[in-house]
Formats: structure tokens, C-alpha cells, sequence
């Protein structure tokens, strides 16, 4: 009995668990600029909503384009209140901005 309680209390989620929403990409949010045609992609929130996440992702991605480059390929600032964290390794830079308990993650 004490067996099988156990593996039902480990097969059960957590009540705190969560888990990201995808959302609707940033669409040309660059038009007319030498990003003229890239899209923000593979918004995710966690504890938030896509609408939000959407302005998270155009406002800080602006404001890290406009940044001085650095010789890291790790980014780090902030926006709005928000910690953002850019690594601009590979082909697509992805970025993470956090406050408090939401999250949101994108690519460029």
C-alpha cells in the first residue's frame, strides 16, 4: 500500500508547476531598416500573457539593438523592469527577460 501511495504522489504534478504558452511572433517589427523582413519568433511566456510577452519582446529587442556592441556574446540590460539576457551565439539570437515569477523567451 505505502508503495503504491509513493508512486502515485511521483506521478503527480506539482501544484506549482507551469509551463510556457507559445504566442503569435512579432511580425517585421524592423519595416524599412536593414532588419526589413525578421520577425521576432518563438515568443513564450510563463505566469504572463502573449500580449504582454509580445510588447516584452519588440520594446526590449529594440532597445538591444540599439546598444553599443559588445565583445561578449552574451548580453545583458535592462527594460521596462525587466532583466533581459541575449545570447547572440549561432545563427538566431535568443533572449530571456524576467520580472518577478513571469518569463518570457524570443529569437531573432
Amino acid at each position: 500500500m505505502a508503495a503504491l501511495l509513493g508512486a502515485a504522489l511521483l506521478a503527480a504534478p506539482t501544484a506549482g508547476a507551469a509551463s510556457y504558452k507559445s504566442c503569435k511572433p512579432v511580425v517585421n517589427p524592423y519595416a524599412g531598416s536593414r532588419y526589413d523582413g525578421e520577425n521576432l519568433s518563438s515568443i513564450r511566456v510563463l505566469n504572463g500573457s502573449c500580449k504582454g510577452a509580445r510588447v516584452v519582446a519588440k520594446g526590449a529587442h529594440r532597445k538591444a539593438l540599439g546598444l553599443t556592441p559588445a565583445l561578449e556574446p552574451i548580453r545583458r540590460f535592462t527594460w521596462g523592469g525587466w532583466r533581459v539576457r541575449g545570447d547572440l551565439r549561432g545563427d538566431n539570437d535568443t533572449y530571456l527577460a524576467v520580472k518577478g515569477r513571469k518569463k518570457v523567451r524570443w529569437r531573432f
